[in-house]
C-alpha cells in the first residue's frame, strides 16, 4: 500500500512539475502556444461522414442497372474454337460428327454484358459508357423499384466513352442532379453506385484521389481518379458528391490494380451529351496543328515562363490554323480569352467549339505577342497526314547533314522543305551522348534559322572551340527538341 502512494505521490509532483514549466513557458514566452483553440475549430477534424445513406437514397433511384445482349453467328469449323475440352484440346467428338454427318449448322451466340446508367431527366435520357452498349443488338433498362424498358441507341461518341440511350416510361422517371466538377477538390469525399459484378445498386465510397488524369483511353483523356471501388459492370454509373450531385461517370478501372478506377468530369460530358440529344452525333471543332507540350529547354530556348504554353510543331496546308496564318514554332497561350498550359488544354478548348465558329488565338512568335482570328472546322479523326524528309553532307560536332531531298524525304519518312536532316552521328560523339538521332532535322543553331547545309557549315565556323551550341531540331513524331553542345 505504502508503495502505491508513493507511485501516486510521485506522478503528481511530475504533473505539478509539468504544470510549472508550462505556466513558466507562458509567463517567459507570451507568443508560445502550442496550439490555438481558433486553430482547431477552423480544421475539419471529421475524417469520415457519419454515413452515406441518405446520398443513397436520394440518388439510387436514379441508377439503372443495363443488360445487353450481342447476336454472334457461328458454326462449322469456326465453332471448333469454342469446342474444346478443360484442358485446351479439340473435343475427338467433333471430327466423328463431321465425318458422318458434315460440318454444324450455323448457330448463333449471345454475348451478354453488363453495365450501369443513370437518368439525365424525367422523360427517360439516360447516361452510359459507349462499351456497355456498343454493338448490341438487344439493351434492356431495370429500374431501382424493379421495372425494365428496352431501351434504343441515341448516339454514341467513342472518342470519350459517353452514349445516350433512351426508354418510354408510363410516367415521369426521378433524375440525378448534375454538379460541377470543375470545383471537385482532391480529398473530397464521393461515392459510385452501379451494378458491380451484376449486384444491383451496390454503393461504394471512398475520396477522390487526383485529377486530370491520362490513362491513354483516347485523345480527350481528362479522369478524375478516386479510390471508391469500381468493378466490372460498374461502368456507367454515376460518381457523386457529397452534395447528392453527379460530377463524374464511372468508366475505367486499372487491370490488376486494387483501389484506383477513373471517371469521366462530368463538365467534359455536359456538351457531348447535349450534342447526342439534339443530333444523335458529337461535332467537334479543328485547329489543323500538330502540337506539344514545352519542357524546361524549349521555354527557356524560347524564353516562356513558366512552360506555359503550347508550341505548334506543324500546320497543316489548308486547315483553319494555316489560313489563319498560324506556323510552326508559334507559341500558342490563350483561345478565347482561356488560357492555355497544356496540348491537352488546347485540344479540349477546341473541340469544344462549333464548325465556323470564329475565336481568338494569342500566341508567342520571336518573343512577341501576336493574335490571330480563326475559323473553326470540323474535326475528321479518320484524317492522317502523310509525313516525309530531305539530306547532304559535311561533318561537324560528331554529325553528318544533308540537304533536304525527295528521296531523303521518303527515305526518313518527313514532310519538311526546308532544314538540313542528320544522316550520320558518329560512335562515342557528344552528339551520340546528348541524345541526337539520324533524321532529326535542324532547324536553328542557337536561334539563327538554317535552311541549306551551306548555312548550316557558316554558322558552326562562327564559334570558337569550347563555346555552347544549341541545336533547335524537329524529331518525327516527337516534335521539337533542344540539344546542346559544346564545339
Amino acid at each position: 500500500m505504502q508503495q502505491i502512494d508513493s507511485i501516486i505521490n510521485l506522478f503528481r509532483g511530475k504533473v505539478s512539475f509539468a504544470i510549472i514549466i508550462m505556466a513558466v513557458g507562458l509567463f517567459v514566452f507570451p507568443d508560445f502556444c502550442p496550439v490555438e483553440a481558433a486553430d482547431i475549430q477552423s480544421v475539419d477534424v471529421r475524417l469520415v461522414p457519419e454515413n452515406f445513406s441518405n446520398l443513397s437514397e436520394k440518388a439510387s433511384p436514379a441508377v439503372v442497372n443495363i443488360r445487353t445482349v450481342k447476336i454472334i453467328k457461328g458454326g462449322g469449323r469456326v465453332f471448333r474454337r469454342f469446342s474444346r475440352d478443360p484442358f485446351g484440346k479439340d473435343d475427338p467428338m467433333e471430327d466423328f460428327f463431321e465425318k458422318f454427318f458434315g460440318e454444324n449448322p450455323q448457330q448463333e451466340f449471345k454475348q451478354r454484358s453488363l453495365g450501369s446508367g443513370f437518368i439525365i431527366d424525367k422523360e427517360g435520357y439516360i447516361v452510359t459508357n459507349n462499351h456497355v452498349i456498343e454493338n448490341a443488338d438487344k439493351i434492356k433498362v431495370k429500374l431501382n423499384n424493379g421495372r425494365e424498358f428496352d431501351a434504343e441507341i441515341i448516339g454514341r461518341d467513342p472518342n470519350t466513352d459517353l452514349a445516350l440511350i433512351k426508354i418510354k416510361p408510363a410516367r415521369h422517371l426521378p433524375a440525378v442532379k448534375v454538379g460541377n466538377s470543375d470545383a471537385l477538390k482532391v480529398g473530397q469525399w464521393v461515392i459510385a453506385i452501379g451494378s458491380p459484378f451484376g449486384l444491383e445498386h451496390t454503393v461504394t465510397a471512398g475520396i477522390v484521389s487526383a485529377k486530370g488524369r491520362v490513362i491513354g483511353s483516347g485523345p480527350y483523356d481528362d479522369f478524375i481518379q478516386t479510390d471508391a471501388s469500381i468493378n466490372p459492370g460498374n461502368s456507367g454509373g454515376p460518381l457523386i458528391n457529397m452534395n447528392g450531385e453527379v460530377i463524374g461517370i464511372n468508366t475505367a478501372i486499372v487491370a490488376g490494380g486494387h483501389g484506383i478506377g477513373f471517371a469521366i468530369p462530368i463538365n467534359l460530358a455536359k456538351g457531348i451529351i447535349n450534342q447526342l440529344k439534339k443530333h444523335g452525333e458529337v461535332t467537334r471543332g479543328w485547329l489543323g496543328v500538330a502540337i506539344q507540350d514545352l519542357n524546361e529547354d524549349l521555354a527557356k530556348y524560347y524564353g516562356v515562363e513558366g512552360k506555359k504554353g503550347v508550341l505548334v510543331v506543324e500546320v497543316f496546308p489548308g486547315d483553319p490554323a494555316d489560313e489563319a496564318g498560324i506556323k510552326p514554332k508559334d507559341i500558342i497561350v490563350e483561345v478565347n480569352g482561356k488560357k492555355v498550359e497544356t496540348g491537352r488544354d488546347l485540344t479540349r478548348i477546341i473541340a469544344n467549339f462549333g464548325v465556323g465558329e470564329n475565336v481568338k488565338i494569342k500566341l508567342l512568335r520571336n518573343n512577341r505577342k501576336k493574335t490571330v482570328n480563326v475559323r473553326i472546322a470540323k474535326r475528321k479523326d479518320s484524317k492522317v497526314f502523310a509525313r516525309k524528309t530531305q539530306t547532304g553532307q559535311e561533318y561537324e560536332l560528331g554529325i553528318r547533314v544533308s540537304k533536304l531531298t525527295p528521296e531523303i524525304a521518303r527515305r526518313f519518312n518527313i514532310i519538311e522543305h526546308k532544314g538540313v536532316v542528320v544522316v550520320e552521328v558518329a560512335s562515342g560523339s557528344k552528339a551520340e551522348s546528348e541524345g541526337v538521332l539520324v533524321g532529326d532535322i535542324v532547324k536553328e543553331i542557337n536561334r539563327t534559322r538554317i535552311n541549306t547545309v551551306a548555312e548550316y557549315n557558316n554558322t558552326i565556323k562562327k564559334y570558337k572551340n569550347g563555346e555552347s551550341i544549341e541545336l533547335l531540331i524537329k524529331r518525327m513524331g516527337v516534335g521539337f527538341l533542344v540539344v546542346k553542345l559544346i564545339k
